[in-house]
């Protein structure tokens, strides 16, 4: 492992050195998953189709993503019988870089790998996100984007300032971490096309399972850089994050009127 990791790090340095500051001209895909059941929704329509402001969840995610410079194209990962929407959502909302709808798999982890297949060849980076997180911003896209460029490996993050405990398997104190230390994994998380391509072939080939993509790279000894992004980047779970979602909007376009007005 630690001969891949160097390997893939001397990669890295090569491509960051190469392409110096034309960060613009480097291709990049960004795979957005929603393939998911939405179980926990409690409703017969999945969470990236469920309606904020009028306009489903997973629209609001790629018109963010359709907005940035940096990427060059989108593709989806999609349930089989939502396939066919993805057409209408272009037509209707100007998404001139969604390129592929392909139907996931099983796991959010084969589903992944289904839109890393699914990119061009031409691809030297991957953002992949979750379409439920429908409220990251353009901004901090290009800031994990940047790092990944850098790194070879960046994930959005943010801060925890609750005390962390740490619990046995009934449920009592086993430890108390430093919450200085401690980060909750968002996304997107964008990595070279060369390391996420070893990272998530090995993890598919020796069986091993991640709940996100940095653990694919960990897994490697290949480290990830984690950048702080907004709390506001939640991912739709549970019905009452709609509401959740509205009034993170309406502050938005709050902030905005006042600024407009200064």
């Amino acid at each position: 492992m630690g001969k891949l990791a160097d390997f893939l790090t001397a990669t890295s340095e090569v491509l960051r050195t190469a392409t110096g500051n034309q960060k613009t001209n480097i291709f990049t895909s960004a795979i957005i998953v929603a393939a998911g059941l939405s179980s926990r929704m409690g409703s017969e329509v999945t969470k990236q189709m469920m309606e904020l402001r009028s306009i489903p969840v997973v629209v609001h995610t790629l018109l963010t993503f359709e907005k940035s410079e940096r990427i060059n194209e989108i593709i989806v990962v999609a349930k089989n019988d939502e396939i066919p929407l993805y057409d209408d959502f272009a037509t209707k909302y100007g998404i001139t870089k969604l390129k592929k709808v392909v139907e996931g798999g099983k796991t959010r982890q084969e589903s992944a790998l289904c839109g890393f297949n699914a990119t061009d060849p031409k691809t030297k980076f991957v953002a992949i996100h979750d379409a439920a997180r429908c409220l990251i911003t353009t901004e901090e896209i290009e800031k994990v984007l940047d790092a990944a460029i850098k790194y070879g490996a960046a994930s959005a993050a943010t801060s925890v300032f609750d005390t962390v405990k740490i619990v046995d398997s009934k449920g009592f104190i086993s430890k108390t971490e430093d919450r200085n230390s401690v980060k909750l994994a968002q996304t997107p998380q964008i990595f070279s096309r060369n390391l996420y391509c070893a990272a998530s072939y090995t993890a598919r080939d020796e069986g091993f399972a991640a709940t996100d993509d940095n653990m694919l790279c960990e897994r490697i000894g290949y480290r990830v850089k984690l950048v702080e992004c907004s709390k506001d980047n939640i991912k739709i779970t549970v019905p009452e994050d709609i509401a959740k979602a509205e009034r993170i909007l309406e502050e938005r376009d709050r902030r905005e009127i006042l600024q407009c007005s200064e």
